[in-house]
């Protein structure tokens, strides 16, 4: 009897381990090393942890450890005088072959994740206590992939929902050239109020647009999208940009469900070779000159969207063919404990190579500002005036 009670105290002890050390993330390549290392330790054997794939099908190997013989002389976790099999869980031992055992990465009744194996060679068979173990932390295990894996579902659909508004820069004249990016902020993904587009006007012109709402998460991706749906109503008016900002502002303001937003307006007209400015409450626009040196566009900034304040000023400056206008969110360049002067003056810095286009100054500043590894979504939005061909 006090042989069986130490048993179930061991097996006690080593459950209560593993809830500790199996799934200490949502990483499914973390939780199976962590579960063969737990086994390894507890079960004295070398121990393969196997995933499927989503359709169940066999996806590899995730992880292993222990060593191909056990060491001699030792008691493993949950031994006792009661061997054999239960639950799930099955061990075999044939003539001279290693003992071996293994358990579906499952959760009651839910279809297997995958299968965990230890074997033993050299080693005596698996006692009924060391197969309740292996039974457990295989279920512990697999509660753990299950959340992550339907933790990676929802970040899936949020950011293909996020890059399906934002991905495409719109349509603009062919007389202009554009590139576009976006990156959610860090390794969980989540929708968030970072947009850009742009908008066909008459007379062979375009208008630029970048905006963002304040917050994170779905609701700011719906406030998001109902600016965007706004400003394409009121641009089709073809108001100047300072107006449009007006109108949406007034708009906006009205419902007090929607949240604040930041957003530039810049009309590009080619066959003026110039661009006109207005901004609620954003960051300056840059301008990548023919040498790839950059420049900060000098612009009056009025409040953001939805106040209902107004007071949005135009700006009117020549864009050349050779120049390539930057419209960005803060996520690009602001920096924790920063002062924003500091951060735009990082930008303004930059030298690309010399007659850099649309997609390639997209590519070098987000790669030169780690934007990666940005602490806010960013989004950035490239546009060039195409040359006319010599007559």
């Amino acid at each position: 009897m006090a042989e069986r009670d130490e048993a179930l105290l061991a097996r006690a002890r080593a459950l209560e381990e593993a809830i500790g050390e199996i799934g200490t993330t949502l990483d499914e390549t973390t939780t199976c090393r962590e579960l063969a290392a737990f086994l390894a330790r507890h079960l004295h054997g070398s121990v393969t942890v196997a995933l499927l794939d989503e359709q169940g099908g066999p996806a590899g190997r995730a992880a292993r450890a222990g060593t191909e013989e056990a060491p001699a002389g030792r008691s493993p976790a949950g031994a006792g005088p009661d061997r054999g099999t239960r639950d799930g869980a099955a061990a075999d031992s044939a003539g001279g072959d290693a003992p071996r055992l293994a358990a579906p990465l499952a959760v009651h009744d839910e279809p297997p994740l995958g299968t965990v194996t230890v074997l033993r060679p050299g080693g005596p068979d698996f006692s009924a206590g060391e197969t309740a173990v292996l039974r457990q932390a295989a279920r512990l295990a697999a509660r753990h992939l299950g959340h992550a894996r339907r933790l990676a579902a929802t970040e899936d659909t949020a950011l293909h929902l996020q890059r399906a508004l934002v991905a495409e820069p719109g349509r603009p004249h062919p007389n202009l050239e554009v590139a576009g990016g976006y990156l959610p902020v860090g390794p969980r993904t989540l929708v968030g109020g970072d947009w850009f587009e742009t908008v066909r006007l008459h007379f062979g012109r375009s208008l630029l647009v970048v905006g963002d709402v304040m917050g994170h998460g779905l609701d700011a991706a719906v406030d998001m999208n109902a600016y965007r749906t706004a400003l394409r109503e009121v641009a089709e008016t073809d108001l100047p940009p300072h107006r449009v900002l007006r109108h949406l502002d007034a708009v906006v303001a009205e419902d007090d469900a929607r949240r604040p937003a930041t957003c530039l307006l810049v009309r590009v007209d080619p066959a003026r070779s110039a661009a006109t400015f207005a901004s609620a409450g954003h960051l300056p626009p840059a301008v990548f000159g023919a040498d790839g040196s950059a420049s900060l566009v000098d612009l009056p900034v009025g409040p953001p969207l939805g106040t209902g304040v107004g007071g949005y000023e135009p700006t009117t400056r020549p864009l050349t063919p050779g120049e390539t206008l930057l419209l960005f969110t803060d996520g690009l360049v602001e920096r924790r404990g920063e002062d924003i002067d500091v951060s735009l003056a990082r930008l303004a810095a930059l030298r690309l190579p010399a007659d850099s286009g649309p997609e390639q100054v997209v590519e070098e500043v987000l790669r030169r500002l780690d934007a990666p590894h940005a602490e806010d979504d960013v989004a950035v939005l490239a546009a060039r005036i195409r040359a006319r061909p010599a007559a």
